[in-house]
């Protein structure tokens, strides 16, 4: 996962932000009827023999991924069904990190804040300082909390204890999702090498593929999003390390491989042919989304789930649409491999500044514990069951294709689920869509073939110092590299100030971290 949520680049001297947005994943679920939330006696010397939790009112401050703060009918419900009174604060995502940094700076923080990856490692100080409660030693007093998965717990500690409940995602979605009736009508099968998919979006941009005989399609719609856009996926397939790989047992950055230089080459290709987008460096996801909906683009390199969306929209347009994905793609190495995150996209924490007594911390927690029920899990993340969804052979089917109703309804509060279906109970989608189904296979697939991050729990002072600003750095270079705006040695020259600046500080940091594990 990228150590930072929020990539800046530059095009032709303009500072652009690239806001990282998640999806929400679905995995295997069962049912079950809510538990009854109390400590079990696990550790007797923190809790008192039979002492049940309270509901007690508290705050919550999460990411909002719509343009509006949500209705409070899920709220009120989820209220109803705990007992507890809650405070949710809102914050658009794109401002999230800017607000949270404002509330470590003030003091002012809520008793419950999600805080993501690249954001955790900002806080390992203060961590350290015990300015966060360490909640390790209570999860196993609780019914539910006690079922998040031991390995993704770890992937978010600090100094191996755990700080925080996560939101779990599966590790690798990626893959490719692409026009199949234009693939059919030009003879191409599914990408299986790097060559064929230069091929492809190639094809898709010179050789007409909607037979409008017009110069109108592009074979690549992409994002400013370095990440979850199409570069990481196309670096992965290249045998480019995950941020950090190892070379002649020294941990290196990923661009110091000369597996990322060949990505960037493969990139500038595509965009001085114009396969791509041109301005993909300033493309949001719903300006992507669109020219793959609107017939523009034939292929979408991301999450493979986005294919339900894509098709939904594009059939709207056009009833002849036909999608298909595809993730088994190699590089010239002749093998296959996908980056993975670390199975979260965020923690949820506990301010010591606001949470002022473990007894509040734990009837904290045991809202937590009741989220992680069957009922809530799904709850707010479907709705209400004969209004927002039904179930269907154990799935939740949607039953309204309206999204601005579940963006103003529902979709807000997926960022308050606790682990994952395979966890909390949640139902996983039901859809008769195939390609959808197909989807849900290979991300599975994926993972046996996952790039990690060899990074996630080691320290460097230096990264938490200056991280953000010596990324930005590489970032505005692999950008003006891909649109031709420097070459090979001014790339170089960036990495080489990145090493002086800082950089070299942080490979010696991380490296003797590494050994000290």
């Amino acid at each position: 996962m990228m150590k930072t949520k929020k990539l800046v680049s530059y095009l032709g001297g303009i500072g652009l932000t690239f806001v990282l947005l998640s999806a929400c994943g679905n995995e295997e679920a069962s049912t079950g009827e809510k538990e009854t939330t109390a400590v079990d006696g696990v550790d007797s010397e923190s809790v008192e023999e039979n002492q049940t939790i309270e509901p007690i009112a508290f705050s919550i401050m999460t990411n909002l991924h719509t343009a509006e703060t949500p209705d409070k009918k899920i709220e009120e419900l989820m209220e109803e069904k705990t007992g507890y009174t809650l405070d949710i604060q809102w914050v658009p995502d794109s401002n999230y990190e800017e607000r949270l940094n404002t509330a470590f700076a003030t003091g002012s923080f809520p008793e419950a804040v999600r805080v993501g990856f690249g954001q955790l490692n900002q806080f390992k100080d203060a961590i350290r300082s015990d300015q966060f409660w360490e909640i390790g030693p209570y999860l196993d007093q609780f019914e539910n909390l006690s079922k998040l998965n031991k390995d993704i717990l770890n992937n978010g500690s600090v100094d191996g204890k755990i700080y925080g409940v996560y939101q779990g995602r599966p590790l690798s979605r990626q893959g490719v999702i692409y026009r199949k009736d234009w693939a059919d009508k030009l003879g191409l099968a599914a990408p299986e090498t790097t060559e064929d998919y230069m091929e492809m979006v190639r094809a898709f941009t010179e050789d007409d593929p909607n037979g409008t005989g017009r110069d109108d399609t592009i074979g690549l719609a992409d994002r400013s999003d370095l990440v979850y856009g199409g570069f990481k996926t196309v670096a992965s397939w290249f045998g480019t390390p995950h941020e950090w790989g190892e070379k002649d047992g020294e941990l290196l950055p990923e661009f110091m491989f000369p597996e990322f230089m060949e990505t960037l080459d493969f990139y500038r290709e595509m965009h001085s042919n114009g396969y791509i987008n041109q301005d993909f460096p300033v493309t949001s996801k719903e300006d992507q989304v669109a020219l793959l909906t609107n017939g523009t683009a034939g292929t979408y390199v991301g999450s493979m789930e986005d294919v339900t969306k894509l098709n939904n929209e594009a059939l709207a347009q056009n009833p002849d649409v036909e999608f298909d994905v595809h993730n088994h793609v190699t590089g010239p190495n002749g093998e296959f491999a996908i980056w993975a995150i670390p199975g979260f996209s965020e923690i949820v924490m506990f301010p010591k500044s606001s949470v002022d007594s473990e007894e509040k911390l734990l009837n904290i927690l045991g809202f937590y514990d009741q989220l992680m029920t069957p009922e809530i899990a799904n709850i707010m993340y479907w709705g209400i069951e004969g209004e927002h969804y039904e179930v269907v052979d154990g799935k939740a089917s949607p039953l309204t294709d309206d999204q601005q109703k579940i963006d103003r309804e529902v979709r807000p509060y997926t960022t308050l689920e606790v682990g994952e279906p395979a966890t909390n109970g949640r139902y996983e989608i039901y859809t008769d869509y195939e390609v959808r189904k197909k989807a849900d296979t290979l991300i599975l697939e994926n993972n046996d073939y996952l790039i990690h991050n060899p990074t996630v729990t080691l320290d460097s002072d230096t990264f938490i110092r200056d991280g953000d600003r010596l990324k930005q750095m590489i970032d505005d270079a692999t950008v003006r590299y891909i649109l031709g705006q420097t070459d090979k040695a001014g790339f170089e020259k960036v990495v080489e100030d990145w090493k002086s600046q800082g950089g070299d500080a942080i490979i010696e940091e991380y490296n003797a971290s590494y050994k000290d594990q």
